[in-house]
This record gives structure tokens, sequence and C-alpha cells, in this order.
């Protein structure tokens, strides 16, 4: 259980990364309604996670599940531009996250 609220949190961090990019300075509502919530529902599943794993690999695996979706994202959407290196780059860390899953 506490595997599967860490990468429910690393998908809420993405969510929350995005929200803020979009809220411009908290100046639009939804954007930064969204990124409160996400932020407080993906800090508490992190905490949560952390009772059961060590610290080290739940902050590494929620990190990089919530930088890889928030690039990945933004690259779908048009928002950053897309190239093999950063493709590469961002699947190197998804195998990273998986790695450290693997040998837990």
């Amino acid at each position: 259980m506490p595997w599967l609220v860490l990468v429910l949190s690393g998908v809420l961090e993405a969510v929350w990364a995005t929200a803020l990019g979009r809220s411009e300075g908290f100046t639009r509502v939804g954007p930064s309604v969204t990124f409160v919530v996400a932020l407080v529902l993906s800090m508490g599943g992190l905490a949560y996670a952390m009772r059961d794993l060590p610290v080290g690999t739940s902050y590494a695996v929620w990190v990089g599940i919530g930088a890889s979706l928030t690039v990945a994202f933004a690259m779908l959407t048009g928002d950053e531009p897309v190239s093999v290196a950063k493709v590469l780059l961002v699947l190197g860390i998804i195998g990273c996250v998986v790695g450290l899953k693997v040998i837990h």
C-alpha cells in the first residue's frame, strides 16, 4: 500500500507543479486552487509512504515521478520543446525510479 500511495503522490506532484505554472503567480483562481489541493494531497501521501519506506527512496521516487510526468505533459501540450535527448533523459529518470522499487 505505501508504494501505491507514493506513486499516486508523485502523480499529484506533477499536477501541482503544472497548476503552479498555469496559476500565473496565483492570479488565476482555478489553477491556484488545484495547486493547493494537489500539494496538500501529494505531501500527505508522501508523509504516509515514509512511515513504511525509507526517506531517501520515498523522496527520490516521488520527485522522479513528479518531474518525469511534469516534463512529459509539458512536451505533449506543446509548452516545452521535444527532443530525443530530453525524452531519453526522462526515460532514464523513470528507469531509476523503477530500479529503486526493484531493489527495495
